[in-house]
């Protein structure tokens, strides 16, 4: 059987005094696609920099292809959440990829070829060619996303971790950046997390769900983890699970309990 890509053992997150996880061990396998759910501040975030090494265990452990997560690590491609423009910066979208290569400045001549070759690579392979002379400044949230996602593709990753990406899409551009990395997760054989504050856009594309809250985490298909019991449990409060029309209702006292979506987390 081949050695989970996430292994997390009796792990516990702290963030500015605050205890966001607690006690979660899980593993996740290679080739998953998995969403990462949850209500404002319930770790979705503090869980991704933990796994890039950007955070010690207060407890417990993370290990990441094999070994403990450490700063810096190849196998793992990130695409973050704070994303805004570079001011006062005039960068192609060629460019605005580039500048993350060997942490070289905006503005400087990438001459080698096999690092040109690179950049185009990962720059089809998030269907982005079209934009690489364009200036980022007058580009669309979407194709920003999509010139991001290329970034997080140098290297060839074995792990994807998009934290909120589909923030400020429309649901049209949000399907396509969910389909275009369902894709890419099936023909490179990566394991993907996808952070989202919205299950349903995330459906047909999903493997498994983690699901945060109150300091614990639930792990399952989204028939196993997408029940009242187990949703009450995360977020402390009653919750009722509506299965209408190929869609999923998170509700609360009559309220959808992820109507918050599009917020930023933690």
């Amino acid at each position: 059987m081949p050695a989970p890509v996430i292994e997390l053992d009796r792990l516990r997150l702290a963030q500015g005094g605050r205890v966001v996880l607690d006690n979660v061990s899980l593993d996740i396998g290679q080739r998953e696609f998995i969403g990462v759910l949850g209500a404002n501040g319930a770790g979705k975030t503090t869980l991704m920099r933990a796994l890039l090494g950007l955070i010690e265990p207060a407890h417990g452990s993370i290990r990441v292809l094999g070994r403990a997560a450490q700063r810096g690590n190849p196998a793992i491609g990130y695409l973050p959440q704070a994303r805004g423009a570079l001011p006062g910066v005039r960068l192609s979208g060629w460019h605005m990829v580039a500048c993350v290569l060997d942490g070289h400045r905006p503005g400087l001549a990438w001459k080698s070829k096999d690092t040109r070759r690179e950049i185009d690579r990962v720059l089809d392979l998030a269907g982005a060619r079209e934009l690489a002379h364009r200036p980022i400044a007058e580009l669309s949230g979407g194709e920003r996303q999509r010139l991001m996602l290329a970034q997080a593709l140098l290297g060839q990753p074995e792990l994807l971790l998009l934290d909120e990406p589909l923030i400020s899409l429309d649901p049209r551009r949000q399907r396509d950046l969910i389909d275009q990395v369902k894709a890419l997760q099936v023909e490179l054989g990566i394991t993907v997390l996808f952070s989202a504050h919205e299950l349903n856009p995330l459906l047909g594309a999903l493997d498994r769900v983690l699901y945060l809250g109150q300091r614990h985490a639930a792990l399952g298909t989204v028939q196993e983890v997408i029940t009242g019991p187990v949703l009450s449990r995360l977020y402390g409060a009653d919750i009722e699970v509506v299965r209408a029309a190929g869609r999923i209702f998170i509700t609360t006292g009559g309220v959808e309990a992820d109507a918050g979506a599009h917020q930023h987390d933690d």
